[in-house]
């Protein structure tokens, strides 16, 4: 029988924390996304599908735009009052305001107000998100000692993986047991309402976690920042404007894989939503298969290397993949998703845990969730809009691939700036 040590058990409880609480607030986020065409139909005038879809990923991107300010808010906040409290405040923020999106009434019963009531409700869900990656990178990255960190931090987006698979289980069983009425009348509204109860357990999870001993050891030692914003931007610049880089095609990728594909299955590609679910499945499944030991080998070979090979691969593979998606073969298009599924998970592996280790614990949270979410509001959450602009001016159902081969490069070109963070104490990477 083993028995596992003390520490062995506290990461394991923290990773459990982490993740759990994690796919909750994703799978929040993540639902929308794949409710995007019921959306645009319940909240916008009738007459033009292809506007209605745009108004509604326009919303998507707007909830990116606050991120940034849930990451000013929440990052410092999280150096000044510890990470576990900020992680059970963004879940609770979330859930509230997944579940009043689905109580918000239709544009046929309250015009106008109804898209505002959206918008609302979505700039606070990004609004929360941005508390929750930082914040998260951060809680995992100071458990972990320095040999298994990438193994550890790796298992936050691997639980964002879980959070949109579950979001697409749950939206495609939906629509299998209910009827085409019966789902645009108030089925659509269901995985909102199972959003509350969700982050009632989330939230009990998190509230029962302890804060990283890293912070711990900073408050008894009186180190704790009183002003962590302002000592990021002064002390820290060239980190954040580091991971504002590296998460640029850890981003577009990521929303582009597992946002935007299941409505290009269906909008653009016309296959059916159950070809599109089972597209979006197996992309996620090899996402969960892949990131965990990718995560590992990042901690044997480095960071780098990873991270290369994935901007490389967006770089290199996203044209001919964006072929074959379109060559009218089901089995081809679900090769090529499961193919860019499989590029995105070597570079997230690695991404998050290089971000973590790029700062110093006394700012970590803030300079971390501050170069985040600027990027992914510019280049994240914008992605699934951009892609269907794309489209639909070019008349080009390739064009999406150029975006990502943009975002890919951008990346490229910052991580020959970074020097290799796997391995070392935390202390030691401040300095890049």
């Amino acid at each position: 029988m083993t028995v596992r040590s003390p520490e062995t058990r506290v990461i394991r409880t923290a990773v459990g924390g982490a993740a759990i609480g994690n796919t909750v607030e994703w799978f929040d986020f993540a639902i929308y996304g794949f409710l995007a065409t019921y959306i645009a139909d319940k909240f916008f005038p009738p007459g033009d599908e292809t506007a209605a879809l745009l108004n509604t990923f326009a919303i998507f991107a707007a909830a990116f735009f606050m991120r940034p300010l849930g990451g000013f808010f929440f990052g410092p906040l999280a150096d000044r009052i510890g990470r576990q409290r900020v992680l059970a405040l963004v879940i609770l923020l979330m859930s509230a305001s997944t579940l009043a999106i689905g109580l918000v009434p239709s544009y046929e019963s309250i015009g106008v107000a109804a898209p505002l009531l959206l918008l609302l409700l979505r700039c606070l869900q990004g609004f929360s998100a941005g508390g929750e990656y930082g914040s998260g990178a951060c809680f995992l990255a100071e458990y972990a000692n320095d040999r298994n960190r990438g193994f550890i931090v790796s298992f936050l987006v691997w639980s964002v993986v879980v959070g949109f698979l579950l979001g697409s289980l749950t939206v495609t069983g939906l629509e299998t047991v209910l009827s085409e009425s019966a789902m645009n009348s108030y089925g659509w509204r269901i995985p909102f309402l199972i959003a509350g109860a969700l982050g009632v357990v989330g939230l009990y999870i998190r509230l029962r976690l302890a804060d990283t001993p890293e912070f711990e050891r900073l408050r008894e030692e009186g180190e704790v920042s009183s002003t962590p914003l302002r000592d990021a931007v002064t002390t820290s610049w060239r980190p954040i404007l580091q991971i504002i880089g590296l998460v640029v095609i850890h981003n577009v990728g990521f929303y582009l894989v597992f946002t935007y594909l299941p409505s290009y299955f269906t909008e653009t590609l016309n296959f059916t939503k159950i070809d599109a679910f089972i597209s979006i499945t197996v992309a996620c499944l090899v996402a969960m298969i892949l990131i965990p030991p990718l995560g590992a080998l990042s901690d044997r070979i480095g960071r780098k290397p990873l991270l290369y090979a994935g901007a490389i691969g967006f770089a290199v593979g996203s044209y001919p993949l964006f072929l074959l998606l379109n060559s009218g073969s089901l089995a081809a298009a679900v090769t090529a998703h499961a193919a860019l599924a499989a590029i995105e998970s070597v570079f997230v592996s690695a991404s998050l845990a290089a971000g973590a280790e790029l700062f110093a614990t006394r700012v970590r949270s803030s300079g971390y969730s501050i170069g985040y979410n600027l990027s992914v509001a510019v280049f994240g959450g914008t992605a699934p809009y951009v892609a269907t602009w794309l489209v639909d001016r070019t008349g080009n159902q390739i064009a999406p691939a150029f975006y990502v081969i943009a975002a890919a490069v951008l990346t490229f070109a910052t991580l020959l700036t970074m020097r290799e963070t796997a391995g070392k104490p935390l202390e030691a990477t401040v300095r890049t």
